[in-house]
């Protein structure tokens, strides 16, 4: 008995231990802006001289506007700004020589631009950078939804067929201490208030492509991160992965998202499914319907749309998942 009692006291002592040295979640988030930051101050530094580049326009109405921008320096949104307030603010997406392109990537050279909006006659390729990027806003909410004594492990996410799915889906596992709790309609009104809030912010969606030193030193506190940054970086022919940050929050993405926070509209999380014990811990599927600025659903249809997005979204097992041809960070798998 008394041999139980004193392992009893030194488990605890152990997991007290444990707790002190594990970095707090506010620590963990000032440490990946660091490495994002010196990263992207090294990178801008590239290119130390001013050298002109010409952009070629492809949108309609504009077909052979020829910009003269800076290379390395100018964006697909400094290229929007130089046109109409409308690119500037309806502005998802862009193709550089054909491959989606997120708005605030730096251009590297002479190229042909096509600004993409969600009311183009096809919208697809901003469509899937649109519930990409409100994954990644459901999963910056999950990430500081808790107390900080709480840590949440984001998992790899994979595109999402939402027409046929129903909702967008960011997988998570919680703290231990919350494997107990089952989320009430409260609790996803909650959530859905800290979407908005973001969407309020209009933070941009700043992009960063990086080698998988820099990924790993960036995802240094989570095993989880660094192993699907090894994966996506095996997977992609540059052997570099792509970053966002939003506000504090820096992300791993298969691809580029949308350029602003600001572009959703309609946005509520719509359940949080408890998918069993996976080999990080109790695994959760969150998962949310949005709509785009600029299109809004009547109260009665939205209304449908959320209880069909209540529903589980089943997805494939990884090994059922065939990895994509492309991981480049201007090729963004889809």
């Amino acid at each position: 008995m008394v041999t139980k009692t004193v392992c009893q006291v030194l488990q605890r002592r152990f997991s007290s231990a444990a707790a002190a040295l594990r970095a707090s979640p506010a620590d963990v988030r000032s440490q990946r802006n660091a490495v994002f930051s010196r990263e992207q101050a090294r990178q801008r530094a590239l290119y130390p001289r001013i050298e002109k580049i010409e952009v070629s326009m492809q949108c309609p109405g504009l077909e052979g506007t020829l910009l003269v921008m800076n290379r390395g320096m100018s964006t697909p949104l400094s290229c929007a700004r130089h046109l109409t307030e409308h690119y500037v603010d309806n502005s998802a997406l862009a193709l550089v020589d054909g491959e989606p392109w997120a708005l605030h990537q730096p251009l590297t050279h002479s190229c042909s631009l096509t600004l993409l909006t969600f009311k183009d006659n096809d919208p697809t390729i901003a469509n899937q950078a649109y519930w990409r990027s409100c994954s990644a806003l459901l999963g910056q909410v999950l990430e500081t939804a808790f107390k900080e004594d709480f840590t949440v492990e984001l998992l790899s996410t994979m595109d999402v067929e939402v027409a046929t799915a129903g909702a967008f889906c960011c997988d998570v596992v919680l703290d231990r201490q919350l494997d107990s709790w089952t989320p009430s309609e409260e609790s996803l009104r909650s959530l859905t208030r800290g979407a908005q809030q973001l969407i309020h912010q209009d933070l941009a969606w700043e992009p960063l492509v990086v080698v998988p030193s820099v990924a790993l030193e960036v995802f240094s506190h989570s095993r989880c991160k660094q192993e699907e940054v090894e994966q996506k970086a095996s997977q992609s022919p540059t052997g570099t992965v792509m970053l966002h940050r939003c506000g504090d929050h820096v992300l791993l993405s298969a691809g580029p998202l949308v350029g602003r926070t600001g572009l959703c509209s309609q946005y509520d999380v719509t359940a949080l499914h408890s998918l069993g014990e996976g080999p990080w811990g109790l695994q959760r599927r969150a998962q949310g319907l949005s709509l785009p600025l600029h299109m809004e659903a009547h109260h009665t249809v939205w209304r449908k749309l959320k209880q069909r997005a209540g529903r589980l979204v089943e997805m494939p097992k990884p090994e059922e998942v065939t990895p994509p041809a492309s991981e480049q960070p201007a090729t963004a798998s889809a």
